[in-house]
């Protein structure tokens, strides 16, 4: 908490988002806890005495699974979910407080947090498997893989920004992860890797920056949003755009889009800075590849008018994100595209790939047209 605030609105552990004021459920019982869902997908309730943690948590569970008690009793923590809690909080003002007393009253409450790793339906699905002695079935798209619990004995790894870069270099995803476990600092070496003149280490450290914060944030999804916010900080920074930060963010958000989604609609902002046109229409390339809805709750018709941009690579890198959130508005304009041989390049997992503004405009038709034959 910042300085001598004393109050602060809560916010959610996972994506550290603020949250609003659990309330009564339509179908409440006597003796229910209020409660709320976050932006991110977690569900919380509120014990606003901090006697009842237990409770509270096992009716967050159960919120989570949509009050399907069975279910909720089966699952496992750290295996199917993650929890949180959030301390000091009133229930009478939606407040958190420093001092854990408002106007002469003790604040004890407590926000207890739940936060599913996958769809309920694939959970259900793999219990009902394991139960019956089956084998469980292979994970579909998009299921989230859990990182594997580190041995607590283990000797720990100090990170270094040498050993990171050279990582980084090599494309050693494996070796990034382990070392962000053992040092958090890892994720800060990273981010100043980001400052490098040399474009090819840049993409490589963006494409390695999402790929650890996909599986760091299975264990540890506080740490990554901290990450993003710093990220949207240097933002702020008009010369931030040429180091990679929006791409960053981009990266990020694409590879865990069902906790960290809601930070996209943060991105179209930087818009209006020519300098930061690029960048952005890459990041939200990204993450409408992964999920091409969370891209259509942002106001992106306005950017249409980038198809006749002077520039090629902003034309190029319109059509890779129309065409990725099926944009059938603009198919004739994309259509008129077909013929537009000028070159750019494009990086995509961390490899430039050389490419023209015709063959990005096929594409774009390509994925419009399967779309509409769904």
């Amino acid at each position: 908490m910042a300085g001598s605030k004393i109050t602060i609105d809560p916010w959610c552990p996972f994506c550290k988002q603020t949250v609003a004021k659990p309330e009564e459920q339509v179908n409440r019982k006597i003796n229910e806890f209020t409660s709320g869902k976050c932006q991110c997908g977690a569900f919380y309730s509120c014990d606003p005495t901090g006697y009842n943690v237990g409770a509270a948590m096992v009716e967050a569970i159960a919120g989570a699974c949509n009050d399907d008690w069975d279910l909720a009793w089966e699952l496992l923590p750290d295996e199917d979910y993650l929890t949180g809690r959030i301390e000091d909080y009133d229930e009478k003002t939606n407040q958190v407080v420093e001092t854990k007393n408002l106007d002469g009253r003790k604040v004890n409450g407590v926000l207890y947090f739940v936060r599913l790793h996958n769809d309920l339906s694939e959970i259900a699905h793999r219990k009902q498997s394991q139960n019956a002695g089956e084998s469980p079935p292979a994970p579909s798209a998009g299921t989230v893989i859990i990182e594997p619990a580190k041995d607590p004995k283990r000797v720990k790894k100090r990170a270094s920004k040498a050993s990171v870069q050279k990582m980084v270099q090599d494309q050693d995803i494996d070796g990034l992860v382990d070392l962000v476990f053992d040092d958090l600092r890892t994720l800060r070496f990273l981010q100043r890797l980001l400052y490098t003149p040399d474009e090819e280490l840049l993409w490589k450290t963006i494409h390695s920056i999402g790929k650890v914060c996909a599986r760091f944030s299975t264990r540890q999804p506080g740490q990554v949003s901290d990450l993003l916010h710093r990220l949207f900080a240097a933002c702020s920074d008009s010369a931030s755009s040429s180091w990679g930060a929006i791409e960053t963010i981009g990266a990020i958000i694409a590879e865990r889009p069902d906790i960290l989604g809601a930070f996209a609609t943060h991105i179209p902002q930087y818009f209006d800075d020519a300098s930061r046109q690029a960048p952005v229409l890459w990041a939200l390339g990204s993450i409408a590849k992964a999920r091409p809805d969370i891209i259509r709750k942002t106001p992106f018709y306005n950017i249409i008018p980038f198809l006749s941009h002077e520039d090629p690579t902003i034309r190029g890198l319109a059509l890779r994100l129309f065409g990725r959130i099926h944009l059938q508005e603009a198919e004739s304009r994309i259509a008129a595209l077909i013929d537009d041989t000028a070159a750019l390049t494009i990086y995509e997992d961390g490899v430039a790939i050389e490419t023209t503004v015709s063959e990005q405009a096929a594409t774009a038709l390509n994925l419009i047209t399967q779309e509409g034959e769904r």
